[in-house]
């Protein structure tokens, strides 16, 4: 009884141990986003070292330019950018076999990766630009960033390919998000209760934004216009007030300004709402016009001529 009783709990433990080993495995199973081979792209160092005749031929490091090429020893400009390492390898092999030498052994490594870069903003620890060296998910780069703020919005935004506007604006998301339109994520479905659907695989370039908040809260009895007005900033809202009057409170258009892409930005229930308007069409009276609501953002863009 005694042997059959310690079989017994040798095989619970076992139980116990295989099914721990498996959660474990299941749980630190790496994204689809790590898991892919890095595309090298502008920007990055590579370390290229040919080997022939028993000899170091060549012992190099390039920098990927910013239209993808690098000035590979012997063959010249070759295109790097969106190719594999082993791609890489497999296109400068090729043409030294072919006309340099004997079975050559071409060795390339990544020295510094800086062609995949997300700028993370707002209610984070550590905003910033973020180098990174594979495609990485939102959940990532926000514990990058060192985790979001308790006082944190319920929604994040994702600006596609803005890494470079961002620069342009000084930092201004506001000024982004009215000329983009963002993909928005639920933190609390992500975050709160963990749904993964929510965790969006983020492309090189993209800029996060996760507001306060009360950032987009301008009080129960504001508006604020900005852009290419002649008087930007907050104004008392009054009953009845449109998106016209708006703008003539501001001083009317500034000589630049694109009135026919006219923008309001909205809070409605935590989410921020992107309305298009076109003034031109107003004011020739071919749509009627829209009334603000207190707390509205007016936004008048630069025209593109």
């Amino acid at each position: 009884m005694f042997i059959l009783s310690k079989i017994k709990t040798i095989r619970s433990a076992f139980s116990i141990t295989l099914f721990v080993l498996i959660a474990l495995l299941l749980t630190s199973r790496p994204c689809p986003a790590q898991t892919k081979a890095y595309i090298i792209g502008p920007r990055d160092v590579l370390s290229l070292k040919i080997f022939a005749g028993g000899e170091i031929q060549q012992d190099i490091d390039l920098t990927v330019s910013a239209q993808g090429m690098i000035n590979a020893p012997f063959i010249g400009p070759v295109k790097a950018e969106g190719l594999t390492v082993p791609g890489l390898v497999a296109l400068i092999s090729a043409p030294l076999s072919k006309d340099y030498f004997v079975n050559p052994e071409v060795n390339i490594f990544i020295k510094g990766y800086h062609s995949l870069q997300y700028y993370i903003s707002g209610a984070v620890k550590d905003p910033g630009l973020y180098e990174m060296t594979s495609e990485t998910s939102l959940m990532e780069l926000i514990a990058k960033a060192g985790g979001v703020l308790p006082e944190r919005g319920s929604t994040a935004y994702v600006l596609r390919g803005s890494v470079g506007d961002i620069s342009k604006e000084g930092g201004d998301i506001d000024n982004l998000l009215t000329r983009k339109e963002p993909v928005k994520i639920n933190l609390k479905d992500l975050l709160d209760k963990g749904d993964m659907n929510y965790n969006l695989i983020l492309q090189s370039g993209d800029v996060v934004y996760i507001p306060l908040q009360k950032t987009f809260d301008l009080g129960e009895s504001k508006i604020y216009v900005e852009g290419e007005v002649k008087k930007p900033g907050i104004y008392e809202y009054q009953s009845g007030l449109t998106v016209m009057n708006a703008c003539i409170m501001a001083g009317g258009f500034a000589k630049f300004a694109a009135p026919n892409r006219a923008r309001i930005i909205r809070k409605e229930n935590e989410e921020l709402v992107i309305i298009k308007i076109n003034l031109d069409d107003v004011k020739e009276g071919n749509i009627p016009d829209l009334e603000l609501r207190p707390g509205d953002r007016v936004h008048i863009p630069e025209s593109w001529l």
